[in-house]
């Protein structure tokens, strides 16, 4: 009896890619149902209020003023020279 070792190859190949494809098919349907279970249970919470100024937002907005600022002052000083 002789055996080619190429069909053989190709046969664990295509099982071996079969079963991954049909594992991750499988979890990728278990996890959209288990999403759908969770939303159903535990809805998130819409929040109608506006989101609060902290005042550290409101140093970065004086941190990034003063980034651009600066870049503006390089670009005229380059422009000049």
């Amino acid at each position: 009896m002789e055996t080619n070792l190429v069909v053989e190859g190709i046969k664990f190949m295509v099982l071996g890619m079969g079963t991954v494809f049909v594992f991750l098919g499988m979890l990728i349907a278990v996890m959209y149902i288990m999403s759908k279970v969770i939303h159903q249970y535990f809805p998130e919470t819409v929040s109608s209020s506006q989101p609060v100024q902290t005042p550290v937002s409101q140093d970065k907005k004086k941190i990034v003023a003063a980034i651009f600022a600066a870049i503006m002052e390089s670009k005229k000083a380059s422009v000049g020279d």
